[in-house]
């Protein structure tokens, strides 16, 4: 990482604050106001403070709203602020994911539903049903991302799932094999320059960083850049991020992505991906019974420390032991030898 890097990453992050009181009456102004804030996607961080990051535009709205606020009779102020003790950046950024994971998942329930009433062979009528469906689904999807801040975990799930009703709703169907997502790729064949992915890195990219050191690339250098507007550079890979060449396919998480495109066909591998996959997405799919506990050690690391390298070195020693333990087993369920 470049110094400008290192030092972007350790500065405070600027906050703006709108500070409001409201009169009592009209009753509909507190409802009104706070539909709004919802709009904006601030977060509160008391009862009449909430929170946006500095921006421009987040300032110019938040002077909207103090104006509106001001027309009803009531108080309000805008300010730029940062944290020195009470809350952390860390916390705040917390709060913003928290409300966004919440929002995706309410989408991603509503794409899964559409995703089970598309059935098996789809009619013409019924294609152009589900492309009116699926492009509402998609404007909320664009919405929530404008407020998605901070890149929250739950959006590669949402992207992965509608690329993937996308794809059964084409006209004629892929070829086999066709396509630069669906193609077999060879381990040799994957050297680049460095693997790249959202810095903030939680269980799937905390994973995927340990099979690429373990199988791929025991010298693999990770960069880790913002969610928003990073644009690769030659000899770059992505993944688990927007647009990246490794991340989440229809229901699959980047992990259960990156092996399948691998074809690195190891039952405790797949394990593996079992774990991280319920864990990740949240759907309970396999079953398994060791995500609890691996999701507490791991949320126990990312709460630990905020830097990247060393959430991906804890966790590389978790996954080798796990690797272990499904090694001396058989089958992907890991019942005993």
């Amino acid at each position: 990482m470049s110094t400008k890097e290192t030092r972007s990453a350790t500065l405070p992050e600027r906050w703006l604050l709108l500070i409001h009181q409201l009169p009592t009456k009209p009753a509909y102004l507190r409802v009104k106001v706070w539909r709004r804030l919802q709009a904006l996607g601030a977060v509160a961080v008391k009862n009449t403070v909430y929170v946006l990051p500095a921006s421009e535009q987040n300032q110019e709205d938040f002077e909207w709203l103090l104006k509106e606020i001001a027309e009803a009779g009531g108080e309000a102020l805008v300010c730029e602020a940062r944290l020195i003790d009470g809350m952390s950046d860390g916390e705040l950024r917390a709060a913003f994911d928290a409300a966004r994971d919440s929002d995706y998942a309410v989408l991603a329930k509503e794409v899964r539903s559409l995703g089970r009433r598309l059935g098996g062979a789809i009619s013409a009528k019924r294609r152009q049903e589900a492309l009116g469906e699926l492009l509402r689904l998609k404007e909320r999807q664009a919405a929530i991302v404008g407020l998605d801040f901070f890149g929250a975990e739950a959006r590669q799930n949402v992207d992965g799932l509608i690329a993937g009703i996308e794809a059964r709703l084409q006209e004629s169907p892929p070829q086999a094999g066709g396509g630069a997502r669906a193609a077999r790729l060879e381990v040799k064949d994957l050297r680049p320059q460095a693997w790249v992915t959202r810095r903030g890195v939680h269980v799937d990219r905390i994973a995927c960083a340990w099979l690429i050191r373990r199988f791929i690339d025991s010298g693999a250098r990770f960069k880790f850049v913002p969610p928003r507007g990073y644009v690769p550079e030659p000899g770059e890979l992505r993944f688990d991020m927007f647009e990246a060449e490794f991340t989440h396919e229809g229901d699959r998480c980047s992990f259960e992505v990156l092996i399948g495109r691998l074809g690195l066909n190891d039952p405790a591998l797949a394990a593996i991906a079992e774990i991280i996959h319920d864990i990740d997405l949240k759907d309970a799919k396999f079953g398994r019974e060791e995500a609890g506990g691996i999701k507490m050690l791991i949320t126990g690391i990312c709460t630990d420390t905020a830097e990247d390298e060393e959430r991906i070195g804890r966790g590389a020693a978790l996954f080798d032991d796990l690797y272990a333990v499904f090694r001396r087993k058989r089958g992907p369920r890991g019942e005993a030898r």
